[in-house]
C-alpha cells in the first residue's frame, strides 16, 4: 500500500490513463546548477544540457562519433583556424511563465553563448561566474572571434588550429541559450541567475519545476524540431542511497536507476522485469594530492603517499569486478593511452622511509574530502576513505575524512579549500585533451577543474602541442610523453576505471547506455 501511495503522490495524483506518459529515472545527486554553462558534474550536465539544451554539432547517440545539431552543415578552412556553421531554420525555443520567445533560433543566439563566455565584459556574461569548463578547454586563450555572417551562418575564428575544436562544440557547456531570454530576464529585473534556475532551450524537453533535493520534472517539448518525443513527462527522482534507489526499481517506482553498486550486480543480473546494461566506461577515479598546500608540494610526500595505499584492495572491495586498476590519467580505451609507464606499486616500508627524507619521520595530520554522491567512477567515496585513512594511518599519516553535499562539494573544490580529495572524471568528447588539458593542465588551475592544483611546464607543454598538431599518431606521442611524467610527478593517487552500469526496466525501449555517461531520452518510451 505504501508503494501505491508514494507513486501516486510523485506523479501527482494523475489518472491511469496520464501515469501511462510518465518516465521516472532514479538519480544519485542533485544538480548544482541548470545552466550547462556553469557545470562540469554529470548529475548537473544531465539535468539541464541534456534534457532541456541542444549544440552545434551532438554526439551519435551511443557513440564517440560527431553529427549535425543546430548546424545542418558545416566548413572548415585550409589552415583549420575558420570554421563556418550552417544554422537549421526554424527551430523554436521553448517557453515558460515569463518568457515566449518573439522568433526562432539562429546565429545571434550563437554568438550570445560564446561570446558571453568568451568575454566577462560581455553585457550578458553572468557577473561573478568563472564559466570554468569553458577556460579549462583554453577556448576563451583559443577563440578570436565568434561572428554572425547572415542570421543563419556563424563563423568561428581561431587564433591557432585546434585539433578537438568541434568535438569540444558537442559538449555540454556549448549548450545553445537564447539571447532573446537573457536579455527579457535583464529587462525585467529578474537577472541572469535566473538562468541557473530557469532555463530556456531547443532541447526535447521543456523544464517545469525542481524540488530541492528530491525531484525535477520536464515536459515533452510540443515544438522540438526533431519532432516531440514520445515520453510525455520526465521525472528525475533524487536518490542519494543506492540501497533505496534499487528498492524504489524492484518496487516499479524507476524505470531507470543510475549507479548500482558494484556488490548489487548479481542480485540485479537475477531480478525479473529488470536488466543490467553496461559498457566500458571512459572514466577514471582519483584522490588529488593539493600541491599549493604543505606538505603535498613536496614531491617524496606525494610519493610516500601513494606507496602507502593498497589500490589493489579498494578494487577488490569498491569496485569487485566492475572495475581496473589505474595507473595514467585517461582510460586504456582511449587512443594515446601509454601502457609502459610504471603500475602503482604499494610498499609500506618505503613509504615510511621516503616520509622520513622529507621531514616526516613521525608523519603528519591531514584531511582527506570523500565524494558524497556515487559517481559512475567511484561508487562509494566514503567506504573508499576509510580504507585509505586505515592504510595511512601505518605509516604515521593521521587523515581525518571530510565530506560536504555534492553542489557544496564541488564548488568548495575549484576554490582549492581541499588537502586530499577523492574525484574523477567521465570522459566528454573522446579526446585525450579532455583529461589531460581540463584536469591537469595549468589553465585548469584557475578555472578550478585542476584539483591538483598542479601546474608542470614542461608537461603543459606538450598538451599544447598535442591540441595544435592534428595527426592522431604525433599526438599519441606528445600525450603518452605527458603521461610519463605524470607517473614521476604524482599529483594524483589514479585508482579505477570503471564499467559503466545503468538498470531498467523490462518496459523501457529505445534506452541507450552512452559511452560519456549521459542521460538522453529523446528516443526513449514504455511498453
Amino acid at each position: 500500500m505504501k508503494k501505491i501511495l508514494f507513486f501516486v503522490g510523485l506523479l501527482g495524483f494523475m489518472t491511469t490513463a496520464q501515469a501511462a506518459q510518465n518516465f521516472v529515472l532514479c538519480m544519485e545527486g542533485s544538480p548544482s546548477s541548470f545552466n550547462p554553462q556553469l557545470v562540469s558534474d554529470g548529475v548537473s550536465m544531465n539535468s539541464s544540457s541534456q534534457a532541456i539544451f541542444n549544440r552545434l554539432v551532438e554526439f551519435k547517440k551511443g557513440t564517440t562519433e560527431i553529427e549535425s545539431g543546430l548546424a545542418e552543415s558545416w566548413t572548415i578552412s585550409k589552415d583549420k583556424k575558420t570554421y563556418t556553421f550552417k544554422l537549421r531554420k526554424n527551430v523554436s525555443f521553448q517557453s515558460n511563465d515569463f518568457f515566449k520567445p518573439s522568433r526562432v533560433f539562429n546565429a545571434d543566439d550563437v554568438v550570445y553563448t560564446f561570446k558571453s563566455q568568451m568575454d566577462k565584459k560581455h553585457p550578458l556574461a553572468i557577473p561573478a561566474a568563472n564559466y570554468e569548463y569553458f577556460k579549462a578547454m583554453e577556448l576563451d586563450q583559443l577563440i578570436a572571434n565568434v561572428k554572425k555572417a547572415d542570421d543563419f551562418t556563424v563563423i568561428f575564428e581561431l587564433k591557432r588550429a585546434e585539433a578537438p575544436f568541434l568535438a569540444d562544440l558537442a559538449m555540454d557547456f556549448a549548450s545553445i541559450q537564447s539571447e532573446e531570454y537573457a536579455n527579457t530576464l535583464i529587462k525585467n529585473g529578474k537577472g541572469l541567475k535566473t538562468l541557473e534556475i530557469q532555463p530556456i532551450g531547443t532541447g526535447p524537453f521543456v523544464f517545469k519545476s525542481y524540488q530541492k533535493d528530491s525531484t525535477i520534472r520536464y515536459k515533452a517539448f510540443e515544438q522540438y524540431f526533431r519532432g516531440k518525443v514520445k515520453i510525455e513527462n520526465l521525472i528525475f527522482v533524487i536518490v542519494t542511497d543506492s540501497t533505496v534507489r534499487l528498492q524504489k526499481m524492484k518496487a516499479g517506482e524507476c524505470n531507470v536507476m543510475t549507479e548500482p553498486q558494484p556488490q548489487d550486480i548479481d542480485q540485479i543480473k537475477a531480478l525479473k522485469n529488470i536488466k543490467l546494461v553496461s559498457t566500458e566506461g571512459i572514466n577514471v577515479s582519483y584522490v588529488a594530492f593539493n600541491t599549493q598546500k604543505k606538505p603535498f608540494d613536496n614531491l617524496k610526500v606525494r610519493q610516500a603517499l601513494s606507496l602507502a595505499m593498497n589500490q589493489k584492495s579498494y578494487i577488490d572491495l569498491i569496485y569487485r569486478a566492475q572495475g581496473t586498476a589505474a595507473k595514467n590519467p585517461i582510460p586504456p580505451t582511449m587512443w594515446s593511452y601509454n601502457k609502459s609507464t610504471a603500475a602503482i606499486a604499494y610498499d609500506v616500508t618505503k613509504a615510511k622511509a621516503l616520509l622520513a627524507e622529507a621531514g616526516f619521520p613521525n608523519g603528519f595530520d591531514t584531511e582527506l574530502w570523500t565524494l558524497p554522491v556515487s559517481r559512475p567512477y567511484l561508487p562509494n567515496g566514503k567506504k573508499l576513505g576509510e580504507l585509505m585513512q586505515a592504510d595511512l594511518a601505518k605509516v604515521g599519516v593521521k587523515v581525518k575524512l571530510v565530506t560536504y553535499d555534492w553542489p557544496v562539494y564541488l564548488e568548495k573544490s575549484k576554490k582549492g579549500e581541499h588537502q586530499m580529495i577523492q574525484f574523477g572524471w567521465t570522459g566528454d568528447n573522446g579526446d585525450p585533451d579532455n583529461f589531460m588539458n581540463v584536469l591537469l593542465g595549468c589553465s585548469a588551475v584557475q578555472a578550478g577543474s585542476n584539483y591538483a592544483r598542479w601546474c608542470n611546464q614542461e608537461f603543459d607543454t606538450l598538451l599544447q602541442k598535442a591540441k595544435v598538431d592534428s595527426a592522431q599518431g604525433s599526438r599519441t606521442i606528445f600525450y603518452e610523453k605527458a603521461q610519463v611524467i605524470f607517473t614521476k610527478e604524482k599529483p594524483w593517487f589514479p585508482i579505477a576505471h570503471a564499467k559503466l552500469n545503468k538498470v531498467i526496466s523490462d518496459k523501457v525501449i529505445g534506452y541507450t547506455i552512452d559511452p560519456f555517461g549521459h542521460e538522453q531520452f529523446e528516443s526513449v518510451d514504455l511498453k
